[in-house]
């Protein structure tokens, strides 16, 4: 789909595009409701023996949360009326989180729903079977919780219809545990007048947006300048921050779907319309600095023995196996502590010096300044080396080489990847001293205990195949069990152990089952590159064409199927194997050479 059929953020005098008219000058723009127009398509999978031509077919673009003005900014603040519905269903159901610190719409319209409910039998009863799938669907983890309903408050057509604007294949999988909400959602939703209550309140959320459109507009402006990069209009990415006064302000959702980068922020009571711009900028940064990185993805492999000295960080499992998503996040912490605020009060010229010795003491309060300044950084900088970022010290270096030479990000992206000593990178991470899991910022989430078929995942990359065989053949024999995952953990165990008719069922078996969009676009380059190595390039394209039109955005998996379909693969040839334990070996956790032409990154 290229883009939503209709839009999911109504356009009100609160949408504010951020748009930096001069270095100097901010200005925010009032952009009045209107219809967009757009095409749809879903996403489809090509047959294994579909006729293919010699050149690709165009793809299909993933599914977008919103269409962006034509020449507007890429960069918008907005409130979202289905994410209300959704939040203030959650608010009615038990959803009490950092409610005395919330801006005080919060609690005007938790009193008015209530009121509803206590003067209608009709609501109550809406509001009790609400109420109860949201207690069966309820997860452990608080803030997942609460990101399932966010992700499908990005795919919904505004009240009163309230459906999905995609296919539920299309939909985050997250949001899909969900999406059966929504005639319980209506149907409260019409009892209780909910649409009244949100036209009443618009006044209150339009001036909450007033007070955040500031300084994110700031935020924005110096984060460019610093980066000494151009805030553009669109250009096929967008970087969407949602208000909604109903969440905790204390939490900071964020997620990356594709080319939207969207965070959904609630507004503190006091001070009145305070976000955590911090987390904001954070996921900012990813915005502007993960074209550059992944710009240079082919030139990462080179990097790949750094994972080495990460597997007993307390990371996610994403960074222990992926070069370039913690390249990525090292180079935004190294970022981060070069613009922090280093708790100081910077010293002031005094106005008419005269005496050389009034002259010196300025001087040494700037040295002085300088000194302690630099010294918060680099403990900034030594808490994230011992949170696993082990790159950050190195990019926090390079960036103030980067600052003293004047030139943007952009420019010395090259120097920061091909200039980087991986050996010595590899021994300075080994010898750090990790903190335990559960140390880490606000917007990351502790390491969960790895079980079932992510231990089945880590015992792949450490290279036990035996025992990765036997979780996914339990996974099988479980009625309830993720048969699909499982296979796909069989399939590249079968790779590895050079048995690819097996490996082929497998794979098939996937595709027959999964609804993850890595999973499959994976198991469709699988199946192209054995159809290569037996010959059958007929079939080898079409799984190569098919692996594009799964919605998977990550450019590991665009990049993988694309050189299939330009040249046929061949099977990497089996070195002999050198003993596993030497430092100065790469990494290849299973001591077999044509893993890592096999193995992409694991699913997400």
């Amino acid at each position: 789909m290229s883009f939503l059929a209709k839009p999911f953020l109504r356009r009100h005098p609160a949408f504010f595009p951020l748009c930096l008219l001069t270095l100097a000058t901010m200005s925010a723009l009032t952009v009045p409701a209107r219809a967009q127009s757009s095409s749809s398509s879903s996403s489809s999978e090509a047959a294994p023996d579909a006729t293919v031509s010699k050149e690709p077919t165009p793809t299909k673009a993933p599914p977008r949360i919103a269409q962006p003005e034509a020449g507007g900014s890429a960069i918008t603040l907005e409130t979202s009326e289905p994410l209300f519905y959704l939040a203030v269903a959650l608010n009615t159901c038990g959803y009490d989180a950092d409610l005395a610190n919330s801006s005080p719409v919060r609690l005007k319209i938790r009193d008015e729903v209530n009121s509803e409910v206590a003067a209608s039998e009709k609501a109550r009863t809406s509001r009790d079977a609400l109420c109860a799938y949201v207690r069966e669907h309820t997860l452990n983890d608080a803030s997942l919780n609460l990101a399932q309903y966010i992700s499908l408050a990005l795919y919904l057509s505004p009240p009163p219809s309230l459906t999905p604007t995609v296919d539920e294949t299309d939909l985050p999988p997250d949001s899909t545990q969900v999406v059966n909400i929504l005639p319980l959602l209506r149907n409260f939703a019409d009892d209780i007048h909910l649409h009244a209550i949100w036209v009443q309140h618009r006044p209150e959320y339009e001036e909450l947006t007033k007070l955040v459109h500031d300084p994110l507009t700031k935020m924005v402006l110096n984060t460019n300048i610093y980066l000494r990069l151009p805030v553009s209009s669109y250009d096929g990415r967008r970087f969407l921050v949602l208000l909604e006064p109903m969440l905790a302000p204390s939490a900071t959702n964020a997620r990356i779907y594709a080319n939207d980068y969207i965070v959904a922020a609630s507004p503190a009571g006091e001070p009145l319309g305070a976000v955590h711009m911090d987390d904001i900028r954070h996921i900012y940064l990813h915005y502007e600095i993960e074209p550059l990185v992944y710009s240079r993805a082919t030139a990462m492999e080179r990097l790949q023995p750094l994972l080495k000295g990460v597997q007993e960080a307390p990371l996610e499992y994403v960074y222990k196996t992926e070069i370039v998503p913690l390249i990525t996040e090292c180079l935004i912490k190294a970022v981060e502590a070069h613009t922090m605020d280093v708790g100081l009060t910077k010293p002031v010229r005094p106005a008419g010096i005269r005496e050389r010795a009034d002259l010196e003491h300025y001087d040494a309060e700037v040295s002085a300044y300088t000194h302690q300044a630099e010294a918060n950084r680099r403990k900034a900088v030594d808490l994230s080396m011992r949170q696993g970022w082990v790159l950050t010290e190195y990019f926090y270096n390079k960036i103030g080489e980067m600052e003293k030479e004047n030139v943007s990000l952009k420019d010395d992206m090259g120097e920061m990847v091909y200039g980087m000593d991986v050996d010595r990178e590899r021994h300075h991470a080994q010898q750090i001293a990790f903190l335990p899991a559960g140390s880490r910022d606000v917007l990351r989430r502790a390491p969960q205990q790895l079980t079932g078929l992510q231990l089945a995942e880590e015992k792949i990359f450490k290279g036990d195949l035996s025992g990765a065989s036997d979780i996914a053949n339990k996974a099988l024999a479980d009625p309830n069990g993720d048969h699909a995952q499982a296979h796909y953990v069989l399939a590249r165990v079968n790779l590895m152990q050079r048995q690819p008719g097996a490996a082929i069922d497998d794979f098939e078996e996937v595709l027959d089952s999964s609804k993850d969009p890595r999973t499959l676009a994976w198991s469709h380059i699988y199946l192209g590159r054995l159809y290569d190595i037996k010959d059958d390039r007929k079939k080898a394209l079409a799984e190569y064409q098919a692996a594009l039109t799964v919605r998977d955005a990550q450019p590991d998996t665009k990049a993988a199927a694309e050189k299939g379909i330009k040249e046929p693969f061949t099977a990497p040839k089996v070195a002999h194997e050198e003993p596993a334990d030497k430092d100065d070996e790469p990494l290849d956790p299973s001591g077999k050479a044509e893993k890592d032409a096999y193995r992409p990154p694991p699913p997400h």
